[in-house]
């Protein structure tokens, strides 16, 4: 299914019937990647999973946006499909989507709980010497971008980007590369005591992408939070551990 949002299309899915769920996907990810979680779900409710803005078949953003940009376009299209109250499930950037959303004074709709699965959010403790790392590296991009290097070495600096950025920035338009820059250079660690909603934190013990630390943190800064842990399970625990999630998933939406 599509909506048009202002100039932005979006694709979603949307299946069974019941309370509605929203389901709100990784960077780099789509809708798809929730698979059996959607199946599982939608066996009691309705699930809505939209490709955000730049992923999967829906259209890119206009411009860079940072992350309230992308919690405003789905404020209006949760808006735009009626719903008055919602229950809210994000996965890593989902997550960072859904913890903007839930901690807003006011939204024109009641979310009625909230599930982080392997959320970011949490800014990473820097040692000093990755602190001298990255210096070293803005230093160097200053210089490449001087008018000098410009015309001794004109793609020096896009080279210099491949080498030292990750994959997820690599392989971003120039666009979604703004969006990923505002992204990870904002710490949501703050707003986590402005949300009241009953959350529920599902993590895999082995992720290296947000640790199981963020987990815990969040856990105790958010008033009504619960852990449920799942051994060995990376950052996408529902496909590492499937059995394991699709039980956590039932007994907390009683399915």
């Amino acid at each position: 299914m599509e909506i048009q949002i202002g100039n932005t299309n979006i694709q979603y899915t949307d299946v069974g019937s019941g309370d509605p769920v929203v389901m709100l996907h990784g960077w780099g990810s789509c809708k798809e990647a929730f698979g059996r979680v959607i199946t599982t779900v939608a066996e009691k409710y309705r699930v809505i999973a939209p490709d955000l803005p730049g992923f999967g078949k829906s259209s890119e953003p206009p411009k860079a946006w940072d992350v309230d940009g992308f919690a405003d376009i789905i404020v209006r299209f949760i808006t735009a499909l009626g719903l008055r109250k919602v229950i809210l499930l994000g996965h890593s950037f989902g997550g960072r989507i859904s913890i903007k959303l839930c901690a807003r004074d006011s939204l024109p709709f009641e979310i009625e709980k909230l599930i982080l699965v392997d959320s970011a959010g949490i800014m990473p403790r820097r040692s000093i010497g990755y602190k001298m790392r990255v210096g070293a590296y803005k230093a160097a991009k200053k210089f490449m971008s001087t008018s000098l290097m410009r015309k001794l070495s004109p793609d020096g600096v896009e080279k210099m980007q491949a080498k030292r950025g990750s994959s997820d920035y690599r392989n971003a338009s120039p666009v979604m590369k703004g969006c990923l820059v505002k992204a990870v250079n904002e710490d949501l660690e703050p707003l986590l005591g402005k949300i009241s909603v009953e959350t529920l934190l599902i993590w895999g013990t082995k992720d290296d992408a947000t640790p199981i630390g963020d987990a815990k943190i969040m856990e105790k800064k958010i008033k009504n939070a619960g852990l449920a842990e799942i051994k060995g399970a990376g950052h996408f625990s529902w496909l590492d551990s499937p059995t394991v999630f699709d039980a956590i998933i039932r007994s907390y939406l009683k399915i």
